[in-house]
């Protein structure tokens, strides 16, 4: 049935990683948010798994809704569980697809299948492991769909962003598969402009979504980037990023190009990790 909220109680337990907390959303009785180390990494509703409260997982919501027909079932390989909102939502939506997780921390997938347990019938199973690591031994032409949303405290690990990492999850697509990663970045945007060239370099098709203060390094925030051997529907991904609660645009084609703005690609020699977000963000602690 899954936990029940009492009022302002926050579930506190130690995992692999550090601390993970289960906080109550104060407007919903049966929705969580999961932080890990005091970074938000998911928002759960066990009554409503359709609903994706944050923003990037509303544009990786888009993509999922995308990749085939109607509701039509899908083989997709999630890297990064968190509270598994993402799996949720594609096992709701599209009734029989089949799903794999890969999560690294062995506690943390124990507090979530306790205490934010998926539905019965849901063809979703979570392992235990490193994401790269996983990916190396996945066969190959399988998913539809490959997301890598994997966060180290709040930073991507650097062995998650070269090119030879991203052509694993090329070679573990089907011909017309979508390659989806969430990564964070401000400023300069280094590290966004570098990430759009690495999957770049790999996919014939690639575009990246974000916040316009976003995409201006006014802020600190999410990129979705996505990568595919076949044209993406852009379109479709504008016209629905465009009429979200927090609006994005999608930079493809030229424009991405501009974006890009002769950044080179990423390899496992010159990886490093994501840059750390400033205080603040996505609610960290400002002391």
């Amino acid at each position: 049935m899954g936990r029940t909220r009492k009022a302002d109680e926050t579930i506190t337990r130690e995992v692999d990683s550090g601390i993970a907390e289960l906080v109550p959303d104060p407007d919903v009785p049966r929705a969580w948010t999961l932080r890990l180390n005091g970074t938000p990494q998911s928002h759960v509703d066990l009554d409503d798994p359709r609903h994706l409260e944050f923003e990037y997982l509303r544009r990786l919501g888009h993509v999922a809704d995308l990749i085939a027909p109607g509701d039509e079932p899908v083989r997709a390989l999630h890297l990064g569980g968190g509270g598994l909102s993402l799996p949720r939502y594609v096992a709701a939506t599209r009734p029989g697809s089949t799903q794999q997780v890969v999560e690294v921390d062995a506690a943390l997938i124990d507090l979530v299948r306790g205490l934010l347990p998926l539905e019965k019938g849901w063809r979703v199973k979570i392992r235990n492991g490193d994401a790269r690591a996983v990916l190396e031994k996945a066969p190959p032409d399988t998913f539809d769909l490959v997301v890598t949303d994997v966060f180290a405290g709040a930073r991507t690990p650097a062995h998650l962003t070269s090119v030879e990492f991203v052509e694993l999850a090329a070679r573990a697509l089907r011909g017309g598969g979508v390659y989806a990663a969430n990564i964070g970045d401000g400023g300069g945007l280094g590290f966004a402009k570098a990430q759009a060239a690495t999957v770049r370099a790999v996919f014939r098709h690639a575009c990246v979504m974000a916040e316009p203060a976003v995409f201006r390094g006014r802020r600190f925030g999410n990129f979705v980037l996505l990568g595919s051997h076949l044209e993406l529907p852009i379109a479709d991904l504008a016209r629905r990023t465009a009429g979200d609660p927090f609006p994005g645009r999608v930079e493809h084609d030229e424009s991405l190009v501009r974006f890009i703005g002769g950044t080179p690609p990423t390899t496992d020699a010159t990886a490093t990790q994501s840059p750390s977000p400033p205080k603040g963000t996505w609610g960290l602690p400002n002391d």
